[in-house]
């Protein structure tokens, strides 16, 4: 696998699924994007490189060398090419030897109010007497020391991650999180629409969007496999809309990974996603059977309890074909599983880490969707 950083030269022009409509119609920036975007940056990148028409490629009919060819493939059959991970990551170096370290949103199974209390959510069997619509034989349950709105828009830090992964009390003064507000600011812009074929100011057209500016020593991180001896690691890069410009280099950043024999004595574990899922049953994990049996790898654990936020509806835009993609149902990055009674090998647990969930749409997979960590259910 190659990490690489890509930190942006301007602000971002990040689009979401939001259309505009109407006159006055607000353009909200998706943040942080979907690992599409870096995906389809990169490989555009690797193409350009190679001197490889687009048009051609989208037919099938771009003669590109045996390495490249392998590791982008077709539109129909995407390579060997993959994004493993792709998220912030901000520099806790210094100027003359800057160190990055990954970021990942809160996960769903910890509250924070605003006392900067953290809080896990526990799996509680209910009492039979109270009835719940909840479909689990557990039920994330939260017990704080008094009633209050959660904060909402944290990351947590590598020392934040490594934390919950272990089970262990997150505090802010520990430096476990930070707020977006930290990482990045919105920066609205103004714009008028243009009569198509003339060129001309539509009247009555206006309308705002916006774009992101990361705060200084924040950038993005993705880390690609597959795609060794032809993924560019140097120079710049056209990333979000409108062409924005972004810088790349290698870097050393470490994702967090927990050992698969750690866990598969314990016999539970928790499962965070940090990428959106795209599962075929809704929101139970793909290979989920009728019992509630969670089937990966050869191995397999009972599905005891779930922490979610609202499903989410990816998109985005075709390059090859040039026009948009269908949309698809997503499980929201930072959803948390909680799963036990764990049966098998322990290195299915360390595939999760490398391979991420089951994803039948090849190109989608090879975009970064899916992926996951995992961590210790104490």
């Amino acid at each position: 696998m190659t990490t690489i950083l890509i930190e942006p030269l301007d602000v971002l022009i990040l689009r979401g699924n939001k259309l505009f409509a109407d006159a006055g119609s607000h353009g909200e920036a998706l943040m942080p994007p979907w690992p599409s975007v870096a995906a389809g940056a990169l490989r555009s990148r690797m193409l350009a490189d190679a001197g490889g028409d687009p048009a051609a490629f989208a037919h099938g009919k771009a003669r590109l060398g045996d390495a490249l060819a392998a590791s982008l493939g077709s539109v129909e059959a995407p390579g060997s090419f993959r994004i493993t991970h792709f998220g912030l990551a901000h520099d806790t170096g210094t100027e003359e030897q800057p160190r990055f370290e990954p970021l990942l949103p809160l996960p769903a199974d910890l509250s924070v109010d605003q006392h900067d209390r953290a809080t896990p959510l526990q799996p509680t069997a209910l009492h039979p007497a109270l009835a719940s619509s909840h479909p689990l034989p557990l039920t994330p349950t939260l017990r704080q020391p008094e009633a209050g709105k959660p904060k909402g828009g944290l990351w947590l830090t590598a020392a934040g991650i490594a934390a919950w992964q272990r089970g262990a009390a997150l505090g802010k003064h520990q430096g476990h999180w930070l707020t977006s507000s930290e990482l990045w600011k919105l920066d609205p812009r103004l714009g008028v629409a243009l009569e198509a074929g003339k060129h001309t100011v539509a009247e009555g057209q206006l309308y705002t969007s916006e774009a992101v500016a990361l705060q200084p020593g924040v950038a993005f991180v993705a880390q690609v496999q597959g795609a060794d001896g032809v993924l560019p690691e140097a120079g710049l890069l056209r990333f979000g809309g409108d062409g924005h410009g972004a810088r790349l280099q290698p870097v050393d950043c470490a994702q967090p990974h927990h050992a698969g024999t750690t866990l598969a004595a314990a016999g539970r574990f928790r499962l965070m996603l940090t990428s959106p899922g795209i599962f075929p049953d809704g929101w139970r994990l793909p290979g989920t059977d009728p019992a509630g049996r969670w089937h990966f790898h050869g191995a397999s654990a009972r599905l005891a309890c779930a922490a979610l936020p609202r499903l989410e509806t990816l998109s985005g835009w075709d390059l090859a074909r040039r026009r948009p993609k269908p949309a698809l149902r997503a499980v929201a990055a930072g959803s948390v599983y909680w799963l036990d009674d764990f049966r098998g090998n322990p290195a299915a647990l360390d595939r999760l880490a490398t391979e991420g969930l089951p994803l039948d749409d090849a190109s989608r997979r090879a975009e970064g969707f899916n992926n996951c960590l995992l961590a210790q259910w104490l």
